[in-house]
């Protein structure tokens, strides 16, 4: 917690914020990019059909109409209102596909992390570095309570215990659970990972800038749910280098 003490980014939600947070990687700063594509659509289609809505009601209505239409059918215009939902779903397809793809796309991770979810708390294990014992670096993060806080902490996200990892590495997360269903989320870095007793799932991460990046159980897992944040904080590669041999030297 100590390694960004000098300048700190934090990426968490803001009071009355609707829109995204500030991507921090590529995922996210795809999805964002969808999103904005597909906001343009809503937006011509919603123009669209509000457009038409105000003619029919204006130029049906009882006093301007008193006599009724007797059409029932037309083929052009069944054609073009199929074709032209088709061709939009078919447009907004390939961007969607796209990124979908490189959601599941695990590009050889430089560093492996495993994360399990438990009522109500995360821990961590970073499997790739061994102890002069042969045991890996495991921790658990447990939510700071609010009369614990200093000041400037987020009340409800601070953790006692982050997951501290490099910028610009791929990265795989291992994502389960011990006892219920979790699911591990943080916004800034476009992950929502459902966490699954019995059943290991994998996201992978590459972040692009330093910062603090919080996020929450995005599962109902019981009462304590909305009380065990996540915290990842991601530093330069040398920090992080200090900071595993200090968790090896424990």
């Amino acid at each position: 917690m100590f390694f960004l003490s000098n300048f700190i980014f934090n990426d968490a939600a803001e009071n009355w914020q609707v829109g995204f947070q500030d991507p921090a990687t590529p995922i996210m700063e795809g999805i964002i990019n969808l999103h904005h594509d597909l906001m343009y659509f809503l937006c011509v289609i919603f123009i669209f059909v509000s457009w038409m809505l105000v003619r029919a009601l204006w130029h049906f209505e009882k006093t301007q109409n008193t006599v009724s239409s007797s059409l029932n059918h037309g083929t052009l215009i069944e054609i073009i209102w199929t074709i032209t939902p088709a061709c939009i779903l078919l447009v907004i397809a390939v961007p969607s596909f796209s990124l979908l793809y490189a959601m599941d796309e695990i590009i050889s991770p430089a560093i492996t992390i495993k994360t399990l979810g438990h009522q109500w708390y995360w821990s961590y294990e970073y499997s790739d570095y061994l102890n002069n014992d042969g045991e890996s670096i495991m921790y658990d993060s447990y939510m700071i309570p609010e009369e614990d806080l200093n000041l400037g902490q987020l009340r409800l996200l601070e953790v006692d215990n982050r997951m501290i990892i490099p910028v610009n590495t791929h990265i795989r997360v291992i994502v389960s659970a011990a006892d219920v269903l979790h699911s591990w989320a943080i916004p800034s870095l476009g992950i929502k990972c459902d966490a699954i007793p019995g059943r290991l799932n994998q996201t992978s991460m590459f972040v692009k800038r330093e910062g603090i990046y919080y996020g929450q159980c995005s599962e109902i897992c019981g009462i304590n749910h909305g009380f065990m944040p996540i915290v990842v904080e991601a530093v330069k590669l040398p920090s992080y280098i200090m900071w595993i041999s200090n968790k090896l030297s424990e």
